[in-house]
């Protein structure tokens, strides 16, 4: 496998290196604690946001770092939460003494940590609530879950409550908002390649050219079933089904995500969100606001994820409310 790398044990040293590099003006980077938080000090008073998660995501969690998202990001290893004690000195930093909320994917290495994080922090006097994101429709359990995944819909909360967080709004307010998201967002994804981590150098499990995975994971986990692999409008299918037989997203204005898994070009998600988007026209659905892009991948698997969230005038609003970080800018 070819990769662009130095060695495999250095990748996320030498990689955040190069977001100290890129960023320097809205990000700033512990490099000894992978730690990335936002150049400016938090606000006094405004309640502070971490997240993180394996590294091998991006530009989550560590590209949302800035205003109108997150303060801090924690990066793992690839695919590898990180520590509690990595958590917890990103939480104390980012505490103005309003306390901090957590936003964590369902993933057990994930959960467990920042609930030990959680409580190391909390020894130390810093309130702390957490939002688990859990919309991936495609299994219950999973090797690395007990209950659904969490994916897409990681992006939508980090949005919203960050634009939340800057109002100036209180922490069970934010813990409040993060949770009524998570209830309403759904997501699934497809894979039609694996993907390969540095340090195993080998794809982590394997398609033959003509088939599809159906419900993969974020860290290369297979799906709920393999298929022949179609056109893009069959595989819009395949997307749009599972999500809609979840949750009713009629009747209210929604927000879409067509994201790409890392390897697929621009050119064939826009080509996949054309046959997305009129079907779920056919299906009542309203999307009021869309994205369509790299936005949590799973290093380079070809594929794409879609997420939908069941939204109203407030969510939009928040949605709308300016962002400036590496991966989300707009209205600065």
């Amino acid at each position: 496998m070819k990769e662009l790398i130095n060695d495999a044990e250095h990748v996320i040293f030498d990689s955040l290196k190069g977001v100290a590099a890129a960023h320097p003006d809205t990000q700033r980077v512990d490099l000894d604690n992978r730690i990335v938080y936002r150049a400016q000090p938090p606000r006094p008073g405004k309640v502070g946001l971490v997240s993180g998660g394996g590294s091998g995501h991006e530009p989550l969690h560590s590209g949302y770092v800035g205003a109108g998202m997150l303060d801090a990001a924690c990066c793992g290893e690839v695919f590898t939460s990180p520590v509690p004690d990595q958590i917890s000195a990103a939480t104390n930093a980012v505490n103005t003494g309003a306390g901090v909320l957590h936003i964590v994917k369902n993933y057990t290495g994930d959960v467990m940590n920042f609930d030990m994080a959680a409580e190391l922090s909390a020894a130390e006097g810093v309130e702390v609530a957490t939002v688990l994101v859990n919309d991936d429709v495609a299994v219950q359990d999973s090797l690395y879950t007990a209950g659904r995944r969490g994916v897409g819909l990681t992006v939508f909360v980090e949005k919203i409550v960050g634009a939340a967080a800057e109002q100036g709004r209180e922490l069970g307010a934010l813990k409040e908002l993060g949770d009524r998201i998570v209830a309403n967002g759904r997501s699934f994804g497809i894979a039609i390649t694996p993907c390969t981590t540095p340090a195993a150098g080998k794809p982590s499990f394997e398609l033959a050219e003509d088939e599809m995975e159906l419900g993969i994971g974020i860290h290369g986990e297979p799906g709920r079933e393999r298929v022949k692999l179609g056109p893009a409008s069959d595989v819009a299918h395949q997307l749009v089904e599972p999500v809609l037989a979840d949750l009713d997203f009629t009747g209210a204005p929604v927000i879409a995500m067509l994201n790409g898994m890392g390897a697929t070009p621009l050119i064939e998600l826009y080509l996949l969100y054309g046959e997305v988007a009129p079907l779920l026209a056919s299906n009542g659905v309203d999307v009021a606001r869309h994205l369509v892009g790299n936005y949590i991948t799973a290093l380079d698997m070809g594929g794409a994820s879609l997420t939908l969230l069941r939204a109203d005038d407030e969510l939009l609003d928040l949605w709308d409310a300016p962002v400036n970080t590496p991966g989300l800018r707009w209205g600065c």
